[in-house]
C-alpha cells in the first residue's frame, strides 16, 4: 500500500482560489489541529494542512524523525501548488519545518512565501535540544498535559497511548535532533510574524525576535494571552491576523 497523501486541501470559499495558506501543525499533532481554520479566511483563499506519517489515515507509515527530510519531502509535495502565493502558518515544531520549508522553496524553485508565520517557537538556532523524547510514558503523557494543547484530553484514554506516543515520540526526537547553527541557516527572503504566548516558559516572548535574524525582511512579534498552545483560546484572533495578510495577498 502506498503512501497517503502528506496535504490536506480545504477549497476555497468562492469560485476561484486565489492564495493559498499552507498549516504546519505541532509535534504529536494532526491536521485536524487547523480543522477551524478554513471557514474563517476570506474567499478566495485554499487551505493546504501538512498531515505527517504516523498517524490517523497515515498510521500504517513510518515516522520521520530527521527535519531536513520532513521538509525535503513536503517542500516536494508542495511543487505542483506553487502557481499561486503561499503564505505559511506553523505552530511550535510546525514552525521550523515552516522555516525549512520556504527556505527550500526559494532555493529551488526561486518562490518567496508571502510571509512565514511561526508560532510557540524560539529561532532553531537558539534551541539546544530537548530530551522529552526519552521521558517514560507517565512523565511525558504529564507534560503533554501540562502545555494544555488540543490534544490534551485524548490523554486521558489509555488504550490509546500505544497509538499516540510513539508519534509524538517520534517528533520529539526530530526536534532534539534539529540544533542547527546560525552559520548553516540563510535568512529567507519571507517576512515573519512570530507570535507566541504571554505565559509560555517553552517559548518566553523576548524569544520571539530573534525571529528576525533568519529573514532578509521584516519580523512582526505578536503575544497573546496563554501558554504553548495560546491558539486554543486565541484561534479567532490569530486567524484574524492571518486573513489580514492574505486578503491583501488575494486583492493583489
Amino acid at each position: 500500500m502506498g503512501s497517503k497523501p502528506w496535504l490536506r486541501r480545504h477549497p476555497a470559499q468562492g469560485p476561484d482560489a486565489l492564495a493559498r495558506l499552507v498549516c504546519f501543525p505541532h509535534a504529536g499533532g494532526t491536521a485536524a489541529t487547523f480543522q477551524g481554520w478554513p471557514a474563517r479566511l476570506p474567499p478566495g483563499v485554499e487551505t493546504l494542512v501538512v498531515q505527517y506519517p504516523g498517524r490517523q489515515e497515515r498510521m500504517a507509515e513510518p515516522c520521520i524523525e530527521d527535519m531536513a527530510e520532513t521538509a525535503d519531502r513536503v517542500a516536494e509535495e508542495l511543487a505542483p501548488h506553487l502557481d499561486l502565493p503561499l503564505t505559511f502558518f506553523g505552530h511550535s515544531m510546525g514552525s521550523g519545518l515552516a522555516y525549512e520549508v520556504a527556505r527550500r522553496l526559494e532555493r529551488d524553485h526561486a518562490v518567496v512565501v508571502t510571509r512565514v508565520f511561526v508560532s510557540a517557537r524560539t529561532a532553531p538556532h537558539h534551541v539546544h535540544g530537548e530530551k522529552r523524547h526519552l521521558l517514560p510514558d507517565e512523565e511525558l503523557v504529564a507534560s503533554m498535559r501540562a502545555l494544555g494543547g488540543p490534544d490534551a484530553e485524548v490523554y486521558d484514554h489509555v488504550q490509546l497511548l500505544p497509538l499516540i506516543l510513539p508519534p509524538l515520540r517520534a517528533d520529539l526526537r526530530l526536534l532534539d535532533a534539529y540544533r542547527p547553527d546560525r552559520e548553516s541557516l540563510p535568512r529567507i527572503q519571507a517576512p515573519v510574524t512570530a507570535c507566541g504566548g504571554d505565559s509560555d516558559h517553552t517559548c518566553p516572548t523576548a524569544d520571539l525576535s530573534l525571529w528576525q535574524e533568519l529573514t532578509t525582511a521584516d519580523c512582526e512579534v505578536r503575544v497573546y494571552p496563554g501558554g504553548h498552545h495560546f491558539l486554543r483560546i486565541n484561534e479567532a484572533d490569530v486567524v484574524g491576523v492571518v486573513s489580514k495578510h492574505l486578503a491583501t495577498v488575494v486583492a493583489r
